[in-house]
């Protein structure tokens, strides 16, 4: 496997000094990210990583979780293979790592089927460190046996929460990675997240199956984010309330809405009032949502106004509003969307407008996601009535919800069929041609006895159906041919074998039309394994999730307490100097055009180079007009190479420039945020401005 060296400036990077592990590490710290460094939390981690333990990180948003894989990734043999729940994110984050010369690609939907068979001969070839890929990935093919091939060192489970039921972004596909970690041949493993209570940390530990992990928790006090909410009564308020804030407040901002229909409402009522903004969401088609947030990350529009999946994972250092139009789910939800503000440590406001109805809009949708039992037994009744003698049923959602005594909404309707498809009781099967229904009238004994030698085709089937449909192939089951084992050659190669087990009366089959239908429609409800326990855990968790949220908007105490302590962090104090209770900021219901005017407080001035987190930089008239000219030469460089403009170098960076106005590479080399790679890739431009700026006061 090819590695990388410390001096190789070829872009095929690992660390082969003969120093310590975490000396290699620190190393590539500084050469590649230009941190001398590591950050609380960060060190630990990445020192378990490398001494090969299983490492459980919670770090919160701006915490720099990403690192505790990425230099593991440098310093490791093999590949590293990150598994990553969107899109945008992995693009991000590989789009920052090949801008520092580091070899990491991305696999997912949005590449045809030769690209990806190009990135994975490329990581075959020892060319790539980092490989991210989404959990459906593994679903295809053999993806995980030809990463087994390669050797993959570490397994790094971003946004970890996903794995957990109780998380607040649960992903079934998230489910699977135990399984996939088999796959790959049980490479260390690292999971990373920014919101876990302790239960779901137990769960992630739980579903991944790790043993006696390090676990490392960092404090989730944000200091530099000053918590607000605005009361309000409609949406005509927020929108008032929400335009008299951007007026008001200054730098980036994120506007969260909580629906694709209202963030395009949003972005068209800033747009009439003058504020530069775009509107981001799942509903855009792929090109589009790319140019939006590449305008987000390049600093042309003001506002981005998206649902609560932008912002996943992406490193937007200087975002000074963060404003959620309506209130989240629950508190975990609300404080990484939050922590998306102020990532650069510099000060950051973020906002709440609330109004009551907003807990209905979640409501609606928990019980439609976790239905009531008496819903789910109303849809199966009404089904069994309508169903034909074979199980076909006509569905049409909203029309069944009507026929329903209950009064039901069409979502929980939905849900309470897609239950009761994972039960086996009911399936959609479109236009498939493959599904048959088959019914199995031989005894065991029977078969045992007659088929014998060769027979070996008919037995295999015998078994794989039984394996499908279990129990209820004695009284009749949906199976679907094409999913069977492949040594059958799916449905046209066991369609002749079914006619001639037929034949011989060992089964009855016949195809099955396209459509909808009850796989039994004799069969109680109770007969079908659902557990209607876990469906009550659940609702009942996201409720309470939800009252948690609406108790934080409705405080009079330290909102920062009231975040602190529900995760559990013992930095819980009872007064902080950043929210609005402990500020004595008061605020009436906003009504009609009657914003409320929001106190914003500026960032600590301190001289450049103090080397406080929070300090800000304190600029001339010179500096100011030099800061200008560096940030033209950001664009331009960012545009060239088709990355974010923070990927070249952090708006701190430059201020930090443009105060000391280095003259040669190794002064500018001192800056913080300018490491070896970018000193050697973008150090003689930004040298050529300093200069320039400087030689009218030098003439």
């Amino acid at each position: 496997m090819r590695t990388f060296d410390v001096g190789d400036r070829a872009g095929k990077p690992g660390i082969t000094s003969v120093d310590s592990p975490v000396e290699r590490a620190r190393e590539a710290l500084q050469k590649y990210f230009g941190f001398s460094d590591f950050r609380p939390g960060q060190l630990q981690a990445v020192t378990s990583v490398l001494a090969g333990r299983e490492t459980l990180v919670v770090l919160p948003t701006g915490g720099g979780k990403s690192l505790c894989y990425q230099i593991p990734a440098l310093v490791l043999p093999g590949l590293t293979v990150v598994v990553s729940p969107l899109i945008s994110l992995m693009k991000d984050q590989v789009d920052a790592l090949v801008a520092r010369g580091l070899p990491a690609t991305f696999v997912n939907s949005t590449l045809s089927s030769s690209e990806v068979s190009k990135r994975l001969a490329a990581a075959e070839r020892g060319e790539v460190k980092m490989l991210y890929v989404a959990p459906e990935r593994f679903d295809f093919g053999g993806t995980a046996e030809r990463l087994k091939n390669i050797g993959v060192s570490l397994l790094a489970v971003d946004e970890a929460h996903c794995i957990s039921e109780w998380g607040h972004d649960f992903r079934p596909s998230y489910l699977r990675i135990a399984q996939v970690r088999e796959r790959l041949g049980n490479p260390n493993t690292v999971a990373l997240t920014a919101t876990a209570t302790a239960h779901v940390r137990e769960d992630i530990l739980r579903q991944l199956r790790m043993h006696d992990p390090e676990t490392i928790i960092t404090g989730f006090d944000r200091h530099n984010l000053s918590y607000h909410v605005v009361p309000t009564r409609t949406d005509e308020d927020k929108d008032d309330a929400l335009i008299e804030l951007l007026r008001n407040g200054e730098g980036l901002a994120i506007v969260y809405a909580a629906t694709r229909k209202s963030v395009d409402r949003i972005a068209t009522r800033l747009g009439k009032a003058r504020v530069k903004a775009m509107a981001y969401h799942a509903g855009l088609d792929d090109d589009h949502r790319r140019e939006v947030q590449d305008a987000f990350m390049g600093g042309d529009i003001r506002a981005i106004v998206a649902t609560n999946a932008f912002g996943m994972g992406i490193d937007k250092a200087n975002v000074r509003l963060v404003i959620h139009h309506a209130m989240p789910g629950t508190l975990e939800a609300y404080y990484q969307e939050a922590g998306r503000a102020g990532r650069d440590g510099l000060p950051a406001e973020v906002y709440l407008l609330h109004a009551f109805q907003d807990r209905f809009t979640h409501e609606f949708f928990i019980r439609g996601a976790f239905p009531e039992r008496a819903v789910v037994e109303a849809v199966y009744e009404r089904l069994q009535r309508d169903a034909q003698g074979d199980g076909s049923v006509e569905v049409d959602i909203p029309t069944l919800a009507t026929r329903l005594k209950l009064k039901t909404s069409a979502k929980e309707v939905e849900s309470a069929l897609r239950l009761l498809e994972k039960a086996g009781a009911f399936r959609n099967d479109g236009e498939t041609g493959s599904l048959a229904l088959v019914r199995l009238l031989a005894t065991p004994q029977r078969i045992s006895r007659e088929l014998g030698e060769g027979s070996e085709m008919e037995l295999g089937l015998l078994r794989a159906l039984w394996r499908a449909g279990k129990e209820a192939l004695n009284e009749g089951a949906y199976i679907d041919l094409d999913g069977l084992p492949p040594g059958f050659g799916g449905a046209m190669g066991a369609m002749p074998i079914l006619e001639s087990l037929q034949q011989r009366q060992f089964l009855e089959w016949k195809r099955a039309t396209p459509g909808s239908r009850l796989a039994n429609t004799a069969r109680p409800l109770s007969a079908w394994p659902i557990d209607w326990a876990a469906l009550d855990r659940r609702r009942k968790a996201e409720l309470a999730k939800l009252d948690t949220m609406q108790m934080y908007a409705y405080t009079k105490h330290c909102r920062r307490e009231f975040v602190l302590r529900y995760f559990g962090d013992p930095a819980a104090r009872k007064t902080c100097t950043g929210c609005d209770n402990c500020l004595g900021i008061v605020r009436e219901r906003a009504e009609k055009s009657a914003a409320p005017r929001s106190r914003m407080k500026t960032a600590p001035r301190t001289r450049a180079g103090s080397g406080a987190p929070d300090a800000d930089v304190e600029l001339d008239a010179v500096g100011s007009a030099l800061l200008a000219r560096l940030r033209a030469l950001r664009s331009s460089i960012a545009k060239e190479e088709r990355v974010p403009a923070y990927v070249v170098f952090a708006d701190r960076t430059l201020a930090e420039i443009a105060a000391r106005r280095p003259r040669s590479i190794n002064s500018l080399g001192d800056v913080k945020g300018v490491g070896p790679v970018k000193l050697d890739k973008y150090g003689e431009r930004f040298l050529e401005v300093v200069r320039n700026a400087d030689e009218p006061e030098a003439a």
